[in-house]
């Protein structure tokens, strides 16, 4: 499926040829997120996102770069994490040259001008206000905090308003320095390149260079580590609640069966919150789980957008399938509709350059050793209802929980009375 190869003070490659594919995608890890950055750094990860785009050694302005890709047909993009940022491109696989060239750019040969940087502020403040009224995206912030603490985990990846307006250039570039050079990075590269040609075409873009080694990142606290409920009071029509409970952290021995179990609880429609919250009971439009993984922490979420007056019976829906994987085991048949619908999803990706690139990527750069689909596939396999009854009982407790609501002030008085397990 993959083959490796790993540069002397320069990037680890891992490729997949497809032969035959009119499309190449590449994607290079940074590792180098939100959670490496000091305090008074917080946003510089994000921000110094932002300004590769501005401006390249080859590449003078946004426009040069997004022509260089577009220009032929391609797409790009990047984002921020907590523990790496990735940037992407996708082009037609005669210019697979072109695109390699131009994330060599933007990663090894940023400008960083100062005038850019601080044209740039205003529109990462705007960002983040987007996000503080999008009630979405307003309530995830919130759990984090209630789930990560004040830490780098649970600190917005953006930063805040304040905290941007005041960051120094100095603090943007140093972290550049810091992160960015070639043994820090990871390229994926899926498409009809040779494993040789996507090493040549990544050594000569991202060059070699080492440099003193990365400061320790902070250790993950003892999870939940923050306030057991937090409140956004917003004049919105619709309220948006986020509750969840700590997890496991990345590769964890039980890590595939929390996916399965997330499967049957919260993932697609025909997941258990989708059935009961929204078709038997109509709490919500919608509704979902998903599982957040860290090298040393995780957690697992349940979000919905209800109508303000339904926020407690919603609460109480959700918790009530929460201690139904506790108490009662799995069917066979939603077992099996979970793995295949798993499985499925993931041979189904694996199609697709770009997904293919996510993965090899992903799992070269985070994960303690690179899966094959078919490792996947048998892990998924493997999961048993015995397994996942035991893991819901050691993850749902009610000292574990924490929630979120974002909603008018007068809908969220006493709703922490709701925020306890049934049995």
């Amino acid at each position: 499926m993959f083959e490796r190869t790993a540069l002397a003070q320069g990037p680890r490659v891992i490729s997949a040829t497809i032969p035959g594919a009119r499309s190449v995608s590449i994607a290079v890890y940074v590792l180098a997120g939100s959670r490496l950055e000091a305090p008074e750094q917080a946003g510089a990860a994000h921000f110094l996102e932002h300004l590769t785009f501005k401006g390249t050694a080859a590449y003078r302005d946004t426009r040069a770069i997004s022509e260089a890709i577009e220009g032929v047909g391609g797409s790009f993009n990047a984002a921020t994490d907590r523990e790496t940022t990735i940037y992407w491109v996708r082009v037609p696989f005669r210019e697979a040259a072109r695109g390699m060239a131009v994330l060599g750019e933007l990663v090894s040969r940023p400008t960083l001008d100062p005038g850019e940087i601080d044209h740039e502020r205003q529109i990462i403040v705007e960002e983040i206000r987007s996000y503080l009224d999008d009630p979405t995206e307003y309530g995830q912030m919130l759990f984090q905090q209630a789930m990560f603490g004040e830490g780098p985990l649970g600190r917005e990846v953006c930063g805040d308003e304040a905290g941007i307006r005041a960051l120094p250039a100095e603090s943007i570039q140093g972290f550049w320095r810091m992160g960015y050079r070639p043994s820090n990075l990871v390229v994926a590269v899926a498409g009809g390149l040779t494993h040789q040609q996507a090493v040549e075409l990544a050594d000569a873009a991202f060059g070699r260079g080492d440099g003193p080694a990365l400061p320790a990142v902070e250790p993950a606290p003892a999870l939940p580590a923050g306030a057991r409920v937090m409140l956004g009071r917003r004049g919105t029509s619709q309220a948006q609640l986020v509750v969840g409970v700590p997890a496991l952290r990345r590769d964890h021995l039980d890590t595939w069966t929390l996916s399965v179990m997330n499967a049957v609880l919260g993932d697609g429609m025909s997941s258990r919150l989708f059935l009961t919250v929204r078709e038997e009971r109509g709490l919500a439009y919608d509704v979902g789980s998903g599982v957040a993984e860290y090298a040393d922490a995780g957690a697992l979420e349940v979000s919905a957008g209800v109508d303000p007056d339904r926020i407690a019976p919603a609460l109480d829906a959700i918790l009530a399938e929460l201690a139904r994987l506790r108490d009662e085991p799995v069917t066979q048949h939603e077992l099996a509709r979970a793995k295949a619908y798993l499985s499925g999803g993931l041979e189904l990706r694996m199609d697709e350059t770009r997904h293919l690139t996510s993965w090899l990527g992903g799992q070269e750069a985070l994960h303690a050793r690179v899966m094959t689909l078919e490792d996947a596939l048998a892990s998924i396999d493997a999961v048993d209802t015995a397994g996942m009854q035991v893991l819901a009982g050691q993850l749902f407790t009610n000292d574990a929980l924490r929630l979120a609501v974002v909603a008018p002030a007068r809908h969220v008085r006493g709703i922490e009375r709701h925020l306890r397990l049934p049995g």
